[in-house]
């Protein structure tokens, strides 16, 4: 009678511990499982991005990246100003990198890119890690964390590369409400070179100099955490929640 109830105790047992192994395994498929779309359904990402304006100001904007079945096709919003031939390239390279990334096959899926801001005119490539982020974090089911913002451009390989105007795109994270704010590799610290003009009397004459002063700026002293990433994959571990 003994053996008997321990049979059935370790039977017991052996259920539950499959029973619990098959719900995780089964959770986690379904958070990592590819973007399954069809003529009705469709699923939308969106993630606030610094940029610099055409008169050198920091500027926040909002990307938006939208998923409807289709044939492939990478769509923009051609009545605004601020999808440059550098931009759309740049959205192209983010598609190639999210299929990379996620292994999933969106030849049946159209992309859509839409920014929003109120700055006349935004142009350049810095926003090809924004874009890529976004794109896969649309592929996976995934949300992005508001307070993370990211500059950078995108390689091929998942690489991000530098930017220019940091300082100005920390400060518009910064007021945008971010408390982290990713920059490429080595961009952490910021150099520059401000013209000081020395003049001074020569006989009848006021000969003036211009002399190039280096200034050096850690970027976190803007006050927002700053943290260099490599790569997109480096990057959405801030992202992904």
């Amino acid at each position: 009678m003994q053996d008997l109830k321990l049979f059935v105790a370790v039977a017991v047992a052996i259920a539950i511990v499959f029973l619990f192994t098959q719900a995780q395994t089964s959770r986690v498929q379904t958070i990592y499982q590819p973007l399954v779309l069809t003529p009705e359904n469709v699923s939308m990402v969106s993630l606030k991005i610094p940029a610099v304006d055409d008169q050198g100001r920091g500027v926040s904007t909002t990307l938006f990246v939208e998923a409807k079945a289709g044939s492939g096709k990478l769509l923009v919003d051609v009545n605004q100003l601020l999808f440059w031939i550098d931009t759309q390239y740049s959205i192209q390279i983010a598609k190639k990198v999210a299929e990379q990334y996620t292994k999933a096959d969106l030849s049946k899926i159209d992309l859509a890119y839409r920014i929003e801001t109120n700055a006349s005119l935004i142009e350049g490539p810095s926003a090809g890690a924004a874009l890529s982020v976004a794109t896969i974090a649309l592929v996976l089911h995934r949300q992005l964390n508001s307070s993370v913002m990211i500059t950078g451009t995108i390689n091929p390989d998942g690489s991000i590369g530098p930017v220019g105007g940091i300082v100005e795109k920390a400060k518009a994270a910064k007021e945008a409400g971010a408390v982290l704010f990713l920059v490429p590799e080595g961009q952490s610290i910021q150099t520059t070179y401000k013209p000081v003009q020395r003049c001074q009397k020569v006989g009848g004459w006021t000969v003036c100099t211009t002399e190039y002063k280096k200034e050096t700026t850690t970027v976190s002293d803007i006050g927002i955490e700053v943290k260099e990433v490599r790569n997109v994959e480096e990057a959405l571990k801030y992202f992904l929640v």
